[in-house]
């Protein structure tokens, strides 16, 4: 078998359409026709058009082909790919089409997606502990684990065994921990997420989202519903995404072990701040047995520290030298996030982590110094 980091150099190969080493961006809307192979439209099945020579950009384009080989491998399934995550949530929603969609804490755009959804065509939303009252066959239960903001991991497999019991599909938005950190098809996932402008993308510098489904016809079907949605995702995003993906695997790991050690050093000094942190968040905290099977890749590069008052969230967010105020996650620089400033739902004390990749002890000595002078005020 292939390793992951070979894959991600190597699984769009058979899509060089150039003698370039790095692909090229694409950046042609429409292409010609080859004057010697004229069959129309009518006489043909539309995928094997859509999959042979690009016809027209919203349809498909070679920059998003390679994208699909590259991750359709790497995620053991069939890719299509959206130009945002929100996208790809609302496909699998026209996709499927559940007159019920059971979902709990998540994203909050997914939730406006659903809301709105219900508003203008009547779709149900209900909360996961409502599976066993309310799902019907063709429902959709739609799981985000690890959990945004707090990192933490819900049991995929103890969630798909309610769903499959009353005939509903289980969707995993695996967005805070993508392959290698965890695998949801080992645990009953029907269909995978991701927000690819995350770790995939890496770089706090493109938008694009991605859904994997086991078969090649249900494949077909959203890219022939993406046609007309008009969210494939661009040209210039897909190069960019693509040279992510060439290192998303160093990345990733490195991530997920400095959040790991930041977690240490919080949780094992957690009594030395007891004027500033009151709760902390993260996969690594907890001990049922499944977080250890389901994250068997490492923990997420994401975490929440709840801290004691509003005004020190203010203070603790401009104290720190090498964590940018900023929303959004999975980029090679570490973010924080007073969670306040995009989201009125959550704890509005919660500050959201997002390690990057910088070196560990540099990162620690940031937050400690921050905690510090909050300890001492």
């Amino acid at each position: 078998m292939v390793h992951l980091a070979t894959t991600l150099i190597h699984a769009d190969d058979k899509n060089n359409r150039v003698s370039d080493v790095a692909p090229p961006i694409n950046v042609a809307t429409t292409y010609r026709y080859d004057n010697d192979n004229l069959i129309p439209w009518a006489e043909q099945d539309e995928m094997t058009v859509l999959e042979g020579d690009p016809v027209y950009s919203r349809e498909a384009h070679p920059n998003c082909t390679r994208l699909e080989s590259i991750f359709s491998q790497f995620l053991e399934g069939e890719a299509v790919v959206y130009n945002s995550g929100c996208s790809a949530f609302h496909a699998a929603l026209v996709h499927i089409n559940p007159k019920r969609i059971f979902m709990g804490q998540s994203y909050f755009g997914c939730h406006a997606i659903a809301d709105m959804v219900g508003r203008n065509y009547g779709l149900k939303k209900h909360t996961l502990e409502e599976i066993e009252q309310y799902a019907e066959k063709g429902d959709l239960v739609h799981l985000e684990t690890p959990v945004n903001p707090f990192g933490t991991s819900i049991d995929i497999q103890a969630i798909a065994d309610r769903a499959h019991a009353k005939g509903a599909l289980l969707m995993i938005d695996s967005t805070f921990a993508p392959p290698p950190l965890q695998k949801p098809w080992d645990f009953g996932a029907d269909i995978i997420m991701h927000s690819a402008t995350k770790f995939f993308g890496g770089h706090s510098d493109l938008l694009s989202g991605v859904l994997v489904v086991k078969d090649v016809k249900s494949a077909r079907e959203l890219r022939h519903d993406r046609i007309h949605l008009g969210t494939i995702v661009g040209n210039l995003e897909s190069f960019l995404l693509m040279r992510s993906m060439r290192t998303f695997e160093m990345r990733v790991l490195q991530q997920s072990r400095n959040a790991t050690e930041i977690m240490k050093f919080l949780s094992d000094y957690k009594g030395s701040y007891d004027k500033v942190i009151r709760e902390l968040h993260h996969s690594s905290l907890q001990s049922e047995p499944f977080v250890a099977k389901q994250l068997a890749g490492g923990q997420t590069p994401v975490f929440s520290v709840c801290l004691m008052s509003q005004e020190q969230c203010k203070q603790f967010v401009s104290k720190l030298k090498y964590f940018q105020h900023a929303t959004s996650l999975g980029g090679v620089e570490s973010l924080v996030e007073w969670r306040a400033m995009s989201d009125d739902t959550i704890d509005q004390t919660l500050i959201r982590f997002s390690i990057g990749c910088e070196n560990a002890s540099d990162l620690i000595e940031d937050v400690k110094q921050a905690l510090d002078a909050l300890q001492n005020a």
